[in-house]
């Protein structure tokens, strides 16, 4: 069995992340009539975004350089509580048949920040959680700012001599929920989104966070979810494909039998199937 580093940092913060991300049955996925994110966003100034975007004091990402030549990049971003190292262990799993040795990886490290929801404790996260009435009321401004820093990370991609288009952008969790939004409303065409135990933010005002063009509309974005997760229910994943779907984007969704708020060996195959498929000369032949 796969030793990742995920299964302790899971451990160690589970009764806080447990009440965090188990308030997102109440998304407005769920209940579109009672979100708030809808009119937060719209109130939402975008020079305050990017101002607190510059402000956040952040953690260099750790950077697993290619084997080989490099020519393409993978950003996997982590989740709630967690730090980039915490999937090192993941990597290396991708990495064991090399076959994606021109492929660097970069791990970016959350900001540590106070979570309303956990009685202000303070730990790694994208963006704040906390609870309005009945609906989850989504942190639009930690969001966007979050949004912000992998969009500069993918910049700086491209002005390093990295093609848009041999970038992915994925993350696990609250990781993987940023990069669906991030990759979706990116200003350039990215090879690919992968989101794992995650689900649509903004949903209710998505549409208005898409760059006219809407590059992303044909990335294909692989999304993975166990069916026992009691974290990020497996019903939210389901209804954030749906709903991506019927915007008209390119949507797989996995689904593992049996696996809770977590990876799995299967799970990160089909990851490193999906990454050699975009990303490698070689991704058409069977991996």
């Amino acid at each position: 069995m796969l030793n990742l580093r995920l299964a302790f940092t899971l451990s160690l913060f589970a009764p806080a992340i447990a009440l965090v991300l188990a308030l997102l049955s109440r998304h407005p996925l769920f209940s579109p009539t009672e979100g708030h994110s809808a009119s937060r966003a719209k109130d939402s100034k975008p020079a305050t975004t990017s101002a607190m975007s510059s402000s956040i004091r952040r953690t260099a990402p750790l950077v697993l350089p290619a084997v080989g030549k490099h020519t393409a990049t993978v950003f996997f971003a982590h989740g709630l509580g967690d730090t980039g190292a915490g999937w090192a262990d993941a990597v290396e799993h991708w990495r064991r048949r090399r076959r994606l040795d021109e492929i660097k990886f970069v791990l970016p490290n959350a900001p540590v920040m106070p979570i309303t929801v956990n009685n202000g404790v303070s730990m790694p996260a994208w963006f704040d959680l906390s609870l309005q009435a009945r609906a989850l009321d989504e942190d639009v401004a930690g969001i966007l700012a979050s949004r912000t820093y992998f969009h500069s990370l993918i910049q700086d991609e491209i002005s390093a001599g990295i093609p848009a288009d041999r970038i992915v952008l994925g993350g696990f969790s609250q990781g993987g929920a940023a990069s669906i939004l991030a990759g979706l409303t990116a200003p350039v065409k990215i090879a690919g989104i992968v989101a794992l135990s995650s689900w649509l933010l903004l949903s209710q005002s998505f549409k208005d966070h898409v760059p006219e063009g809407d590059y992303n509309k044909a990335t294909p974005i692989f999304m993975a979810h166990g069916d026992q997760d009691q974290l990020v229910r497996y019903e939210l994943a389901k209804a954030s494909a749906e709903a991506l779907k019927s915007m008209g984007y390119d949507v797989t969704l996995k689904t593992y039998p049996g696996m809770e708020h977590s990876a799995c060996v299967e799970e990160l195959d089909e990851v490193e199937a999906f990454l050699k498929e975009k990303l490698t000369s070689k991704g058409n032949e069977s991996i």
